[in-house]
């Protein structure tokens, strides 16, 4: 019984080892992630990659994006301080327009034929860099800096200055500071 038992094994482990291996078909490949998914993905690789998933995704506006739907003062790509402010903004404005009426990214309301063509990086510590932007829009050229704050696992964006030297905080702050007067 032994001796059987013992053939029967060496026989499937010789019928396996000279079966043809069975191939397992390619796990299908993931799509590639787009939109704010995408820019959300490169917020928690590091800065220059959130900044330059912003302004890729600028040419296709995430306004055609389904979690674009976003309340004022709670966007995920801005930092908690400039996402109160925008709040205060939008509820001054009490159904006027409000100062933030455009895509600071992209300085604009819509893209046309968006390119970035110049990015410089400079770290301002472990958890803040400037990015220094410069972008085509609309056949016009554009420059402003963009400053960006890690909070918790991902890279937001603190305050947009444009290249005249008008932040997009310091705006949104007197606002806030008039409506606290």
């Amino acid at each position: 019984m032994r001796v059987q038992a013992m053939t029967a094994a060496a026989v499937l482990a010789f019928t396996a080892a000279c079966s043809p291996a069975e191939e397992k078909a390619p796990a299908p490949a993931e799509a590639p992630l787009t939109g704010r998914a995408a820019i959300y993905a490169a917020g928690e690789k590091d800065a220059e990659a959130f900044v330059r998933a912003l302004y890729a995704n600028a040419a296709a506006p995430l306004a055609n994006d389904p979690a674009a739907a976003i309340s004022p003062g709670r966007d995920p790509l801005y930092s908690r301080t400039l996402n109160a402010l925008i709040g205060v903004d939008f509820r001054e404005a009490k159904g006027e327009v409000p100062h933030l009426n455009y895509d600071p990214v992209c300085a604009c309301q819509d893209a046309d034929g968006f390119v970035l063509t110049a990015l410089k990086m400079t770290p301002d510590g472990d958890k803040a860099a400037s990015a220094d932007v410069t972008f085509t829009n609309h056949g016009e050229t554009q420059q402003q800096t963009l400053k960006l704050v890690k909070e918790g696992p991902m890279w937001r964006i603190a305050d947009v200055v444009d290249a005249k030297g008008k932040s997009l905080h310091d705006a949104l702050m007197a606002i806030a500071e008039k409506a606290e007067g």
